[in-house]
């Protein structure tokens, strides 16, 4: 099967959606498969990557608030592409230009959405907290589940990377025609990794003895992490508990997080690993993992913590909170740091024993990358087959 993916999340400079991509590319070139990215670019351009696949580079402006993303307009040259290319399915996730380009090809391929983003809880919603409730949020934001629905029409399946999304957009009346959750890279994370040496060092970091807890924070600082909240949180339980949070991650927002962090020698910002292998170890060794977003679609840092045996402290809602189990994990209301400081407290008040138990039982049970791929093309490959059933039927009835 050939996939031509028009995207205008990859990025020349990195990105979750280029690692995405990047591995996928690798993943269905070893089971005899192809794919092909279409991406904005600085210049038209192609790589073809040794394991398979290729980079298609349409030269295109850059967006105007961050340069290592680029926005297609022009439809004439992604359409010469798509009919040079003639895939079996064409994939596309962004909502805006790029949907309607590849709505509008007329070629033989199959047409997918798949859904990675959830713009109204992760921007509207954001923006909007301070003046308005979610549900007026929502209300507001109807039209743009309308948009969506036009659009969406055009497409032969629309997939989502999560169960967090797929209750989302059903719940706004957005078409949805099946969940293929994503995978983590599992073999790299394990609770074999654990490293008590590890887990000493990063303790003393916060100034706290190894009979102290650890707790581990991972991702970029911006604002839809609520990162704020965390800090607040673990400053607060602190007050009852020896327990020190090490947030490792950078972004927009490190110097107002490193000011909320101030004055309390428990709680550590240190840069992002970017070394899986060390990741993994980091990972192992702590004693929970702590995440503030409810916005997330799927939670790739949390499926990671959950392959790594760690208990998990998440909102009640979003990507994380779909990775999470009752036997492993404690809950908050999303958005409150007292609730969050009180999941703390809770957590590390359960028998340490069984918790790690449950953690380490649950870690086995997280879905792969390959799972996820192989589950995406046998769906495709099953809206390959409908559609060449339904243009046979058409030309049937046509001939009579």
């Amino acid at each position: 099967m050939r996939i031509v993916d028009v995207n205008e999340f990859y990025s020349p400079t990195g990105g979750g959606v280029r690692t995405y991509l990047d591995r996928k590319m690798t993943i269905l070139a070893e089971r005899g498969h192809e794919l092909i990215v279409i991406a904005p670019g600085r210049e038209d351009r192609e790589e073809v990557r040794p394991g398979g696949g290729r980079i298609v580079w349409v030269r295109a402006p850059a967006m105007p608030f961050d340069s290592n993303y680029g926005l297609f307009w022009d439809a004439a040259p992604i359409a010469a592409l798509l009919d040079r290319f003639d895939p079996d399915v064409v994939e596309c996730s962004s909502p805006w230009r790029p949907a309607w380009i590849v709505a509008g090809w007329e070629g033989r391929a199959a047409k997918a959405f798949f859904m990675h983003n959830d713009n109204v809880e992760a921007y509207a919603k954001m923006w909007l907290e301070r003046v308005a409730g979610p549900e007026r949020i929502e209300r507001a934001f109807a039209w743009y589940s309308r948009y969506m629905n036009r659009f969406l029409a055009r497409f032969d399946t629309v997939v989502t990377n999560g169960p967090a999304l797929t209750k989302r957009m059903r719940a706004r009346g957005v078409r949805v025609d099946a969940t293929v959750t994503l995978g983590i890279e599992r073999e790299q994370f394990s609770p074999a990794l654990r490293d008590e040496a590890l887990r000493a060092e990063l303790l003393a970091e916060c100034g706290l003895p190894p009979t102290a807890h650890l707790l581990i924070g991972v991702g970029r600082h911006h604002r839809e992490k609520r990162w704020p909240m965390v800090i607040d949180a673990v400053r607060m339980a602190g007050e009852r508990l020896p327990v020190g949070l090490v947030l490792f991650g950078h972004g927009m927002e490190t110097r107002a997080l490193e000011r909320r962090a101030a004055g309390c020698s428990r709680i550590r910002l240190l840069p992002p690993v970017y070394d899986r292998p060390r990741l993994a170890r980091i990972m192992a060794s702590a004693d929970a993992f702590i995440h503030g977003s409810s916005a997330e679609p799927f939670g790739l840092v949390a499926y990671e913590a959950r392959a790594s045996g760690l208990p998990m402290i998440v909102p009640d809602e979003g990507g994380a909170f779909e990775a999470s189990e009752p036997g492993f994990a404690e809950t908050f209301r999303a958005k409150d740091a007292q609730a969050c400081a009180g999941a703390i407290a809770r957590l590390f008040a359960r028998d340490p024993t069984a918790l790690r138990q449950a953690a380490r039982a649950a870690a086995a049970t997280v879905r792969s990358d390959e799972e996820h791929a192989d589950a995406l093309i046998a769906h495709y490959g099953a809206v390959v087959a409908r559609r060449a059933v339904s243009v046979d039927d058409g030309v049937a009835l046509r001939a009579r």
